[in-house]
């Protein structure tokens, strides 16, 4: 079960961060989005990475080349019926991620792996829209992908060992340390992450300590590189309620309920770094706490 090359469906922060690694490992990559405005976007970020790397000479103008070289686009979905490996990268919304799947699947030969770089949905329903539940995995990449190590590698109950194996080999080949978890929700770090993000909020809420004191007790008390708020807004507000939505649904445990000051978050467009105000306001030189009304 070589693999040699590669399909990623969708090049925004995470698929050109999947497509980048793949194409830096020697795969040949094509990366596919829904329109040409995108894929252009998406692929000028891969280029800017690159760049920056040969300015920090972390890499040479010819490894740079090679990069690019190992990369192409497209706007349809079935240019990538040749791929051994198909990792899907697209917004977390499971209908969407099965209509995909459910149309590679005709256009695929038997031997294409399906994998899903979900956080939090599941993988076995993604892979009950196919025929070929036994080569399907959930590849799990972490932001910024370039920079951090670790991959989830997710094993449903249908996927086969030839399948999981290869897929774990994989994810060592471009250069990340993988690890082994069964198809549940969050799988390993969003299932013990989401309820400590959720609990921190609860803890301003509850006018337990300030934003800024919160934060600063995990990082000098625990030894966390970032406070719990301050992760919040990189994440995303909205993304960590969606995905906090998803766990409820999947356990109903209270843990992975939403606070009400969450939601209100979103709704008032605090989505954190991104629309540049979450927990702190990011308009001037350094990031100042947000008053919340509480």
């Amino acid at each position: 079960m070589a693999i040699k090359s590669v399909g990623i469906i969708g090049c925004g922060l995470m698929g050109s961060g999947i497509a980048q690694v793949s194409a830096q490992a020697g795969y040949k990559t094509i990366v596919r989005e829904v329109n040409d405005d995108l894929l252009k976007k998406g692929l000028a970020r891969i280029d800017g990475f690159l760049s920056k790397s040969v300015e920090k000479a972390k890499m040479t103008a010819d490894q740079k080349a090679a990069v690019m070289g190992n990369l192409s686009g497209t706007i349809k979905l079935t240019d990538l019926k040749d791929c051994d490996i198909i990792i899907e990268a697209a917004i977390e919304n499971i209908n969407l991620k099965k209509e995909i799947f459910g149309e590679l699947d005709k256009a695929c030969p038997v031997t294409t792996i399906f994998a899903s770089n979900t956080s939090s949905l599941t993988i076995t329903e993604m892979a009950a829209a196919t025929k070929r539940p036994d080569r399907f995995v959930g590849l799990h990449f972490f932001n910024p992908v370039p920079l951090m190590k670790l991959v989830e590698v997710v094993r449903t109950i249908a996927t086969s060992h030839e399948t999981f194996d290869a897929a774990f080999a994989f994810g060592k080949s471009l250069g990340k340390e993988p690890i082994a978890c069964k198809d549940n929700s969050g799988f390993v770090v969003n299932l013990l992450l989401v309820p400590y993000l959720l609990d921190a909020i609860r803890a301003v809420e509850n006018g337990v300590a300030s934003v800024e004191d919160i934060d600063k007790g995990m990082m000098l008390g625990c030894g966390y590189p970032m406070g719990p708020l301050t992760l919040l807004d990189f994440v995303g507000i909205d993304t960590t309620y969606f995905i906090a939505e998803i766990m409820f649904n999947e356990y109903r445990q209270e843990k992975y309920a939403s606070p009400p000051l969450l939601r209100k978050m979103v709704l008032a467009g605090y989505l954190g770094k991104k629309s540049g105000k979450g927990f702190y306001d990011y308009s001037g030189e350094k990031p100042k706490v947000v008053g919340l009304g509480l």
